[in-house]
């Protein structure tokens, strides 16, 4: 390796890491919604309470939040590998727990897949 960054890579655990971080702040208020603490979104006019359906099942919301918290954790951990090209496996677990995100971990994917070759041999 010569020292130079790959883009590729980079830009992957950078995904990984930012949709990560908004995994774990979604999860949270789901948690937070699902324990009925509504203080910042009390209701809507003409709509009701778009969020009622988490309020009613406060298990399933809590669990739904608590995956989404740790697919998150996964995601910043993989990212931050992907960054350091530390480890290849822990960097695409990372990016493929950043899939629920939609586009940005597909993304993720895409990029730590092509960027294989950058990581360490001896890891």
């Amino acid at each position: 390796m010569s020292g130079e960054r790959g883009g590729l890579l980079s830009a992957g655990g950078i995904l990984s890491v930012t949709v990560g971080v908004a995994q774990v702040i979604f999860g949270f208020l789901v948690v937070l919604i699902g324990l009925d603490i509504s203080f910042w979104l009390p209701s809507l006019p003409y709509v009701g309470d778009p969020l009622g359906i988490l309020k009613q099942y406060p298990v399933i919301a809590a669990t739904i939040g608590a995956s989404l918290m740790l697919l998150g954790l996964v995601a910043i951990s993989g990212g931050r590998a992907a960054m350091r090209r530390s480890s290849f496996g822990l960097a695409l677990a990372g990016a493929i727990c950043a899939l629920p995100s939609g586009t940005l971990g597909v993304l993720a994917v895409i990029f730590v897949s092509l960027a294989k070759g950058e990581f360490r041999s001896g890891s």
